[in-house]
C-alpha cells in the first residue's frame, strides 16, 4: 500500500494564488482540498486538473466569513480525506478603491469577517487537529498577508491593508503559542499579482498599470507566490515559523 499523502486544505483555491497553490501542491505530493464560497464550477475544475495528473484532491464549499461553516468544512475533510497537515489560509477579498471617510460599516463587516476572523478561525479549527496538545502529530499553516500591509493602501483600501496588517500579528502570535506543539505558522505578503482579484475591486488591469512602480518592473504571477507558499509547507522550511515573506518584486 502507498504511503497516505499529507493532507492541504486551501481555503479560496478555487482561482488565482489559491488555484495556483492547489496544483503546486498536488504536484508536490499533497492530497488537496480545494475550498471555495460560491463558484463551484470553478472549484471542480481545478479538482479535475489535480486528478488528471494523478493527485487527490476534493472540491469543499464554505464562506470562511461564517464560523458554522468553517467548522463543518472542516469536518467534511476530516471525513472524508483524515487529519490535516497544512492549512494555507488564502480566501481574502478587496473592495472598490475609496477613501476611509467613504467607508461603510458593510464593507469593513465583509472586510474583516473574511479576511482576519476567518483566518483566525479556520487556523484554530487546524490547531485542534494538528497540536501535539490535542493529540495531532504537527502541521503548518501558511497566512496570506499582502505587502500593503506595510504600505497602508492609503487613498485605495487603507481596510484592505488594515486586515492584512492584523493577519501578520496574528501569524507572529500563534507561531510562538503553538511552536512548541509541532505546528509552524507564517505568512507570505504578496506584492502586485496579476489575478482576477483586482478586478473585483474594480480594478482589473491595477496589476499592470502600477508595474512602474515595482523595483522589478513586473507584476507577479499566482505560480510565483505558490511556490513560496509550497516551501514554507513543507519540510524544507523545518526552522522556519513566525516568519513575514515578502514576494514582491522588491516593492
Amino acid at each position: 500500500m502507498p504511503p497516505m499523502k499529507p493532507i492541504a486544505l486551501i481555503t479560496g483555491g478555487s482561482r488565482g494564488i489559491g488555484a495556483a497553490t492547489a496544483l503546486a501542491a498536488a504536484r508536490a505530493g499533497y492530497a488537496v482540498a480545494v475550498n471555495y464560497h460560491a463558484n463551484s464550477l470553478a472549484a471542480d475544475e481545478v479538482v479535475r486538473q489535480i486528478r488528471a495528473e494523478g493527485g487527490m484532491a476534493m472540491a469543499v464549499q464554505a464562506d470562511v466569513a461564517v464560523e458554522r461553516e468553517v467548522v463543518e468544512m472542516f469536518a467534511r475533510v476530516d471525513a472524508k480525506m483524515g487529519r490535516l497537515s497544512v492549512l494555507v489560509n488564502n480566501a481574502g477579498v478587496v473592495d472598490t478603491t475609496t477613501r476611509v471617510e467613504t467607508m461603510d460599516w458593510a464593507r469593513l463587516r465583509r472586510m474583516f469577517d473574511t479576511n482576519v476572523l476567518g483566518s483566525i478561525v479556520c487556523a484554530r479549527e487546524a490547531v485542534l487537529r494538528m497540536s501535539t496538545r490535542h493529540g495531532g502529530s504537527g502541521g503548518t499553516i501558511v497566512n496570506l498577508s499582502s505587502v500593503a500591509a506595510t504600505l497602508g493602501g492609503a487613498g485605495q483600501y487603507v481596510d484592505y491593508a488594515a486586515s492584512k496588517g492584523a493577519i501578520d500579528t496574528f501569524t507572529v502570535g500563534l507561531a510562538r503559542e503553538v511552536a512548541a506543539e509541532g505546528i509552524r505558522v507564517n505568512a507570505v505578503r504578496p506584492g502586485l499579482i496579476d489575478t482576477d482579484i483586482h478586478a473585483s475591486g474594480g480594478q482589473p488591469d491595477r496589476a499592470r498599470a502600477l508595474s512602474p512602480l515595482v523595483p522589478m518592473q513586473r507584476p507577479g504571477t499566482a505560480e510565483e507566490i505558490a511556490q513560496a507558499i509550497l516551501w514554507l509547507m513543507g519540510p524544507e522550511s523545518s526552522y522556519t515559523t513566525g516568519a513575514l515573506l515578502d514576494v514582491g518584486g522588491g516593492r
